[in-house]
């Protein structure tokens, strides 16, 4: 479960620009988070809820965008979505680093 060390960092990095800039309420917390990551959103936010208690951020609110792959391929220089594993093991579509073409 690396979403709670990423929870951990996003917190640790806002706790630090709030105290250094002396902010005194934080709305939210925008989290651009790429596909290849494979971090589960719902089990960050959940992370970051738990983590946040009792801080000076404990009421904002963890807006994540997610950003889709994109691969580019040195032999045919497509650039665009990858090619996906769909897989009767897999809970859903994998992206790999393939070229689709």
């Amino acid at each position: 479960m690396h979403e709670l060390s990423v929870a951990s960092a996003v917190v640790e990095k806002v706790l630090d620009f709030v105290r250094a800039h002396s902010v005194k309420k934080v709305l939210a917390v925008r989290l651009a988070i790429g596909e290849l990551s494979h971090i589960e959103a719902d089990q960050l936010r959940f992370c970051y809820v738990a983590i946040t208690e009792q801080t000076p951020i404990q009421d904002s609110a963890l807006e994540i965008e997610p950003v889709e792959a994109v691969v580019q391929c040195e032999r045919c220089r497509y650039r665009g979505r990858p090619k996906y594993w769909d897989d009767a093991l897999s809970v859903g579509p994998i992206p790999t680093m393939e070229c689709p073409n």
